[in-house]
C-alpha cells in the first residue's frame, strides 16, 4: 500500500499541472452565473472561465479511484484533496484580488489571450461531442430546438436538456 505522503505529493504535482475543464457545462453556468442570478458580468464569467482552465475537473473521478486502488478510503481521500488542493489556492488568491489584479496589464493581456483560446477549446469540445452523437436528422432536429430555445428564449438549460432527453425517449 502506497504511504498518504506519497499519494499527497503525487496528486498536488498532477493538480499543479493539469490544465482542463467541463466544456459542456459552460452555458448553464453562465445561464446560472450571469443571465439568472447575476453573480458575475460577462466579461467575468469569461475571466474566469479562463482562469478555471487550471482545474482538474474529471479528473478528479480518477484521482479519487487511483487513491483508493492505492491507499484504500484514507487514499482516496488524499488523492482528491491534493489534486484539488493547488487550483482551489489559486482560486482563492485569484478571487480575492480579482478587481486589483485585472488591472495588472500583464494579468490582463494574458487574459485576453486566454479567452480565444478557451473559446477554442469549447468549439472543439462542441464539435467532437457532435461528431460522437449526431448522426441522424432526428439528432441534428433537436441539437437546432435546443439552440434556439437556449439562445432566443429564457427557459432554463436544465429544462432544454431534460426536454431533449424525453423527446429523445419518446422519438426513438
Amino acid at each position: 500500500m502506497t504511504s498518504l505522503l506519497a499519494i499527497a505529493w503525487i496528486y498536488l504535482r498532477i493538480g499543479l499541472m493539469f490544465v482542463g475543464g467541463g466544456y459542456v457545462l459552460i452555458p448553464l453556468l453562465n445561464h446560472i452565473m450571469v443571465v439568472q442570478y447575476k453573480w458575475l458580468t460577462l466579461r467575468q464569467f469569461l475571466d474566469g472561465l479562463a482562469l478555471s482552465q487550471l482545474t482538474p475537473g474529471p479528473l478528479a473521478m480518477l484521482a479519487t479511484f487511483t487513491g483508493f486502488r492505492a491507499g484504500g478510503l484514507p487514499g482516496a481521500l488524499v488523492a482528491t484533496v491534493f489534486i484539488f488542493l493547488p487550483c482551489v489556492v489559486l482560486m482563492l488568491i485569484v478571487g480575492r484580488n480579482y478587481e486589483r489584479l485585472k488591472k495588472i496589464d500583464l494579468i490582463g493581456s494574458t487574459l485576453n489571450g486566454l479567452l480565444p483560446a478557451v473559446v477554442g477549446l469549447v468549439a472543439a469540445a462542441a464539435w467532437n461531442l457532435g461528431v460522437a452523437s449526431l448522426s441522424g436528422v432526428k439528432e441534428f432536429v433537436i441539437l437546432a430546438v435546443g439552440f434556439a430555445i437556449f439562445k432566443w428564449t429564457k427557459v432554463s438549460p436544465m429544462v432544454v436538456i431534460l426536454g431533449a432527453g424525453v423527446v429523445g425517449l419518446l422519438i426513438h
